[in-house]
């Protein structure tokens, strides 16, 4: 008798169970009806390391992969387990936490090393095709850098020719990466009771290189085995990331390409436009991008699209360069992380152009079903795959790279297929928010501070602050945690901050508009944002840009109130869909400098509940934060808001105060006290 054998049939993903959004749930059928494999259907027919995911499994030497999973029924008593070096679970959770923290922060801050070397070629005038777009902003963090923005001639304070401050601050701030003694510039620009405690810890960052080198070297086989100490140089690492690597991108992005003010676009794959030529940008350097986006608005591109048959060029981005160039060109945002091989899967791309960080290998294989051109543009981010165009983007020829490449993408306009498919979903967004527009929304241009926001957290209008933001998981359903999570905070009076694909998924619901305000918020939320005429959910950038939220409550503390660092103040952290080492980091330095912060999906220590019970309650007692994590997005939210409310209660004014209107004089003698 014939031996009956089953064909093994391949697992695929359920396209209402993998997304919320209606546009995604569309591509993923067609994905699958093409038979073209895609990230949520390789979630659904593999399954994560359930060892690995505990943070248990140590791979640092050849001896191993030592794998310690929790006995049956978990730990009661002593915890017994070891590696064949004698490691014990709460080492190995820790060696691992600290090499996620350190991947994360030497992704950020070589990012910002990047825009540093970028900035010190147009400070030596080494490059006509960048300039300094924003020459205040230059003269705001010169003197953070101790460089002097005014001169004595002949005992009269002039000022200082802007080209002498610029090449100053670039070499100081390229020299933050490797300098040889001292501490980050920026480590004093944290609330000074805050910068104390890193100090008296012995936490403030040396160098950026240095901290990142410094895990690498404890964590090697045989060397740091106290998680305490190791947790520790991962709050220094984390530290030269938040107010360090990213703080400085940051800021000379801002410098370079200007300091972003609000302004509206759309947001979602119904951007794409079926008569144009369609360029989809995705990394996370705005280096490159602010360049495609000059040579796509030039009249010679075009033109030239023109004549081969399209109407025009249509920028879209994803990720965080998406955001990058929504915040200041209102260029529309296609989609997020997990929503980059659909944006080829409409069969409307025709190229696709990456730099460096969350960007798919499997988009060579999925650009190999269609027409579109996959362009990789950077000398540490290259792709095995035959059918991917490496053009090498130079900052000394930025132009003319970004010309071949817009170029590149008309000649392919007429070699697309007939089966274009683009999702007619998309929605409007206000973005480019950051620590000067909100100051500018809350006071206007004359009395612009942070006074506004400050008096409507003590008055109770606004119950606090959250900064929500992170990437998506490809094990959890698409965006929904963002948008569950986001709902539940402003629905009870707390104003978000966001960065990152949250951003965008934000700005995918509708999140992103003032009107939002009327539908979604609780009753004193609602009357602020309609009375300065913001949404209830600020985009303040991408994943970088966190230095934004860091220094946004700074300012808070500076402004004045009952609170003296940002540890007192009523706000927490979320990245509720996590899933790259930077995310990591970030949580980190944000906990490191005072936030209560949860995470959700899953957290990388439960493995070892000693060592994650210090992360969870014992770093409070040193820097005031503390980390947290909860899978389901309404408990998540709601752990946030206890925390904010035991945060108002310890300020006194868990009441909201009688409200009063204040007329000149009250404010006088409150900027008068501050």
């Amino acid at each position: 008798m014939a031996e009956v054998t089953k064909e093994k049939v391949k697992k695929v993903a359920d396209p209402i169970a993998a997304s919320i959004d209606p546009g995604t749930q569309e591509l993923i059928r067609r994905a699958q009806e093409l038979e073209i494999d895609t990230v949520f259907d390789r979630a659904a027919s593999m399954k994560p390391c359930n060892i690995g995911m505990q943070g248990i499994c140590c791979k640092n030497c050849a001896m191993g992969p030592c794998r310690l999973p929790l006995p049956k029924g978990g730990i009661e008593g002593e915890d017994t387990r070891k590696g064949l070096c004698g490691a014990t679970a709460n080492t190995i959770a820790a060696r691992n936490f600290a090499r996620m923290v350190a991947a994360g922060a030497a992704a950020h801050s070589d990012h910002g090393r990047s825009v540093a070397e970028v900035f010190l070629s147009v400070a030596r005038k080494e490059t006509r095709d960048y300039r300094i777009k924003d020459p205040d902003k230059l003269l705001a963090i010169a003197p953070y850098f101790d460089v002097a923005t005014k001169v004595e001639v002949n005992g009269e304070e002039m000022d200082r020719d802007i080209d002498e401050i610029a090449l100053e601050v670039a070499e100081k701030a390229l020299n933050e990466w490797g300098k040889a003694e001292g501490e980050l510039y920026y480590a004093k620009r944290a609330p000074e009771p805050l910068y104390e405690k890193w100090k008296k810890s012995g936490v403030v960052p040396r160098n950026i290189d240095r901290e990142v080198v410094e895990i690498m070297h404890r964590t090697h086989m045989g060397v740091d085995q106290d998680y305490k100490n190791i947790v520790k140089q991962c709050t220094r690492a984390s530290l030269a990331d938040g107010w360090g690597g990213s703080m400085l991108a940051t800021d000379l992005q801002d410098v370079l390409f200007g300091t972003p003010y609000p302004l509206q676009a759309e947001s979602n794959m119904g951007v794409l436009k079926e008569d144009h030529v369609n360029i989809i940008v995705h990394g996370h350097e705005p280096v490159l991008s602010e360049m495609i986006v000059a040579a796509a608005q030039s009249k010679e591109m075009v033109a030239y699209a023109q004549s081969k048959g399209a109407k025009g060029i249509q920028l879209g981005g994803i990720c965080c360069t998406a955001n990058e160039i929504f915040q200041r060109h209102g260029v529309p945002q296609a989609g997020t992380y997990l929503q980059q091989e659909l944006a080829i899967i409409t069969g409307a791309c025709d190229a696709m152009v990456v730099d460096i960080q969350c960007v798919f290998q499997n988009l060579a294989n999925v650009a190999k079903c269609f027409h579109t051109k996959l362009i990789t543009t950077h000398p540490i981010a290259k792709m095995e795959q035959d059918n991917v165009i490496h053009i090498e983007f130079d900052e000394h020829h930025a132009m003319e790279d970004a010309t071949r490449i817009v170029k590149l993408a008309i000649d392919n306009f007429e070699n697309r297929g007939s089966e274009v498919m683009i999702p007619q979903y998309k929605a409007t967004a206000i973005g480019g928010f950051g620590v000067e527009s909100i100051e500018y929304h809350l006071g206007g241009t004359f009395r612009g501070s942070y006074y506004t926001l400050n008096d409507n957290i003590i008055n109770g209008r606004i119950r606090g602050v959250a900064g929500v933001v992170g990437c998506n998981n490809a094990r959890t359903r698409h965006n929904e945690a963002h948008i569950t999570v986001v709902k539940e905070l402003i629905k009870n009076d707390v104003i978000v901050l966001t960065t990152g694909c949250n951003g965008i998924a934000c700005a995918m619901e509708g999140l992103l508009t003032p009107e939002t305000a009327h539908v979604f918020c609780g009753p004193g939320l609602r009357e602020v944002c309609e009375t300065v005429g913001i949404p209830p959910v600020l985009h303040l950038g991408s994943c970088v840009d966190n230095s934004r939220i860091l220094l946004a409550a700074t300012e808070v503390v500076k402004a004045g109130g009952p609170w003296k660092d940002i540890c007192d103040l009523p706000a927490a952290g979320s990245a509720p869909e996590w899933m790259s080492e930077k995310a990591i980091s970030i949580g980190q330095y944000f906990v490191s400098s005072g936030v209560y912060t949860v995470f959700g999906y899953h957290f990388p220590t439960v493995g070892a509940p000693v060592f994650q019970e210090y992360l969870f309650k014992e770093m409070e007692r040193l820097y005031g934060g503390k980390w947290d994590f909860e899978a389901d997005p309404i408990k998540h939210a709601r752990l946030m808001i206890a925390h904010i409310d035991k945060k108002r209660k310890e300020l006194g004014i868990d009441k909201a105060r009688e409200r009063v209107l204040m007329d000149m004089a009250d404010r006088m003698k409150l900027e008068a006290s501050a």
